[in-house]
């Protein structure tokens, strides 16, 4: 027997929307195999949608001022874990991976604002960690230290707060789904056909010493690591699987909000294991949290350069003295498809790791945490000397960016001395670093002295936060960085070591990086003589990593013997230094007759769908529209667009069958002309990529949005407008288009 499922358009959170065009087998429940053990975790799962403004606000992740948002290609979210002890349910963490660039101190501070409000003090600094994916297709502008809001026009309080709130909703909605549980551990190599990743950086891998590298047989991490989250009865709840990949399939052409390749992971997932529901409803939850991804790329072809196509030089990542044209792109065609193979490797091996995941975790749930100044601490040095870290600062081949994302002329990776025009140029306009620094961070040469700037604010942060959480034999080890393979490798290692000394004897170690606060890389201290963009970029200096594997040491013994340290020094909340360039939308014309002569109203289509299409084609239409910008909150667990199949001719009926969250559509807006008095005319342009196995029929698109007053400034809703009916029909293998 088939269950046909009917459409009910809602929000999350209330009604839900029923996705429709899909059957599902009676029965199909989706449970795991084998015999229920007793639960011996209270466990929840939650989330929530964090898309930020999807029109004029620079993307986070390139640093280019240009990459503003046009749309959407897939919405992203926030996944939460809340793990609590069976008998005591007050006795808590909680692990949050959110579809953004990184954390950071100001996001961190507001949500445990909220969740106060509301908890009181379950919730704390101590056992929440904020982690990110690291997708560069996020908005940026959420930040409160100056570098980071530079080349987005200030601080964006669209961006941050729907960050804040969604974020908030993840962790409320896992709290009041809290159930017996049982949590599993699986780990699997990704290699071969399922290849995932490639260093970006192998001439600094190589800099690391030959011995240690013989312990490893490659120059990235390689392995999954899955935690599996099964309810009472084997009831399917969830997973969270750790791999180093940077989710920059789609490179900085990019203008559509998007998860990229983890986003997707989660996605596939997700889709495949509730069935019948739209993204972001389901009651699985599967994240994808990054992991020691500094060096590590998913652009499988590697460098090449974009005039000869031959191989770029190894040690810079230059073509002919230029760093602009060494780029690396891959495995698929395009950014698009690059993203999907990416993401269904992934997808496709937690889901493995889950079937076959039988460890289970037992032991307590712990967790420890204590904020430390960066900028001058103290290492102790295996010669038995000392050293510090450094007041931070930025190298040369920062400027010239990676594989991923070039920078520009005169600047290349591996750059160890300076220019003085540039200098002199640094010294005048921004501020001169100090001998102190200058002989702090060698052999960097120093471009950005950020941890000496403080107009009009503080540029970097120097207190960042530092805590591991431990699910009885694992330990996630949230970091507020990127480390690069052999930094993860590293830290991991002396956190298990000092677990099982202290009598863990099983214990299994991930970072969980890009957490909390965010203060760009950590290389080797080998990585760190060479200064590949990593090196560059690993702000406190040669000694970081040294700094860190000592400062988890201690929180690792403190953990162990079930205490806290002290708090160490209090975080700065920046909120009341912000500011913002960016101008408020402008308001948008209603009778867009006195401007164009169409005789269209806002909500009215200018360029119809085909009649007809076949499957694997794209099925495109646009419409008038409002600035995406105009309600961005309201238009949060919302969608912009719509694909919709008629399930009746008469009376007509339809029901929905994708929105603005599929991988399948994507949202696109741009302004055509703009008056400050008249208000502004937009298009929104709906794209369907329509799947090859996609059901024959009759469909539409859809569009809606919010209208601002360009006079008045207030907003209203303009409702679904559709569209012409168009039909879907079978198409040959040779006709169809891949997606």
């Amino acid at each position: 027997m088939m269950i046909k499922i009917k459409p009910n358009f809602g929000k999350v959170g209330s009604a839900k929307w029923e996705r429709g065009g899909q059957e599902v087998m009676e029965g199909d429940q989706r449970g795991s195999e084998g015999p229920a053990q007793t639960p011996n975790y209270y466990v929840g799962v939650g989330m929530a949608d964090v898309t930020g403004p999807a029109a004029d606000v620079q993307m986070m992740g390139y640093g280019n001022p240009a990459q503003t948002t046009r749309g959407i290609h897939m919405r992203q979210f926030s996944r939460a874990f809340i793990f609590c002890n069976i008998n005591d349910h007050s006795d808590c963490q909680v692990f949050v991976v959110v579809d953004f660039g990184m954390s950071d101190s100001a996001v961190t501070l507001g949500v445990l604002e909220r969740l106060k409000t509301v908890y009181g003090d379950m919730y704390h600094e101590k056992n929440v960690a904020i982690s990110g994916t690291h997708t560069h297709s996020g908005v940026a502008g959420y930040f409160q230290y100056f570098l980071f809001t530079i080349t987005s026009s200030g601080f964006i309080h669209d961006s941050y707060d729907n960050l804040v709130d969604g974020i908030y909703r993840s962790i409320h909605r896992a709290h009041e789904n809290r159930a017996p549980s049982n949590v599993y551990y699986n780990i699997g190599e990704l290699s071969g056909d399922m290849n995932a990743n490639i260093n970006r950086s192998p001439y600094g891998y190589d800099a690391n010493p030959a011995s240690e590298r013989a312990n490893y047989q490659y120059d990235v991490d390689k392995d999954m690591t899955l935690i599996k989250i099964v309810g009472e009865n084997n009831k399917d709840r969830g997973l969270i699987s750790f791999f180093a990949v940077h989710p920059v399939s789609m490179n900085s052409t990019n203008r559509l909000i998007s998860g990229d390749n983890k986003g997707y992971a989660s996605y596939m997932t997700e889709m495949d294991m509730n069935p019948g529901t739209f993204h972001g409803q389901g009651e699985f939850v599967a994240a994808f949290p990054s992991s020691n991804l500094g060096d590590v790329s998913p652009n499988l072809n590697g460098p090449r350069c974009k005039d000869t196509g031959l191989p770029c030089e190894r040690k810079t990542s230059q073509c002919g003295n230029r760093t602009s044209l060494c780029v690396a792109s891959g495995p698929g065609k395009d950014m698009f498809e690059s993203t999907k193979i990416i993401g269904e490797r992934l997808a496709t091996k937690a889901k493995e790791l889950y079937a076959d995941a039988t460890e289970r975790l037992e032991g307590p749930i712990g967790f420890v945490h204590q904020f430390v100044n960066m900028t001058n601490y103290e290492v102790n040095l295996s010669d038995g000397g000392t050293a510090t870290t450094c007041s931070a600062a930025f190298g040369y081949s920062f400027a010239a960016g990676t594989i991923d994302g070039a920078g520009a002329y005169p600047f290349f990776q591996t750059q160890l001395y300076s220019l003085p025009l540039v200098d002199k140029f640094r010294d005048v306009v921004l501020h001169e670093p100090s001998p102190e620094m200058i002989a702090c961070q060698a052999p960097k040469p120093v471009l950005l002295p950020v941890g000496e700037m403080k107009i009009p604010w503080e540029w970097i942060p120097a207190i960042v936060e530092t805590q591991i959480l431990r699910i009885g034999q694992f330990a996630i080890i949230p970091v507020p960085s990127e480390f690069t393979t052999m930094a993860g490798r590293r830290l991991r290692n002396t956190v298990r070591d000092v677990l099982v000394a202290e009598g863990l004897t099983n214990a299994k170690v991930q970072i969980a990086g890009l957490s909390n606060t965010y203060s760009d890389y950590v290389s080797t201290i080998e990585e760190y003589g060479v200064q590949r963009y990593e090196a560059a970029s690993t702000t406190y200096g040669p000694h970081t990593l040294e700094a860190y594997q000592q400062q988890y040491t201690m929180l690792a013994q403190h953990l162990m013997a079930g205490n806290q340290p002290g708090p160490g020094p209090e975080m700065p909340n920046l909120l009341g230094d912000q500011g913002s360039t960016l101008d408020p939308s402008e308001g948008d014309a209603d009778d867009i007759n006195r401007i164009t002569g169409l005789g269209k109203r806002i909500g009215d289509i200018v360029m119809d769908v085909d009649a007809k299409y076949r499957q694997g084609g794209v099925a495109e239409a646009s419409f008038i529209a409002g600035n995406p910008r105009n309600d961005a909150y309201r238009m949060r667990e919302d969608t912009f667009l719509v694909v919709e199949r008629q399930t009746r001719a008469l009376p007509q009926e339809w029901e929905i069958v994708y929105t603005d969250a599929d991988f399948c559509t994507r949202f696109k807006w741009d302004r055509s002309s703009t008056s400050r008095r008249a208000g502004t005319v937009s298009h929104a342009t709906v794209q369907w990529d329509i799947p090859l196995a996609q059901q024959v029929g009759t469909y539409r698109l859809g569009h809606k949005g919010y209208r601002k007053d360009p006079a008045y400034g207030d907003i209203s809703c303009y409702g679904l407008t559709y569209s012409s009916s168009f039909e879907v029909v079978e198409s040959s293998y040779q006709e169809v288009r891949s997606i």
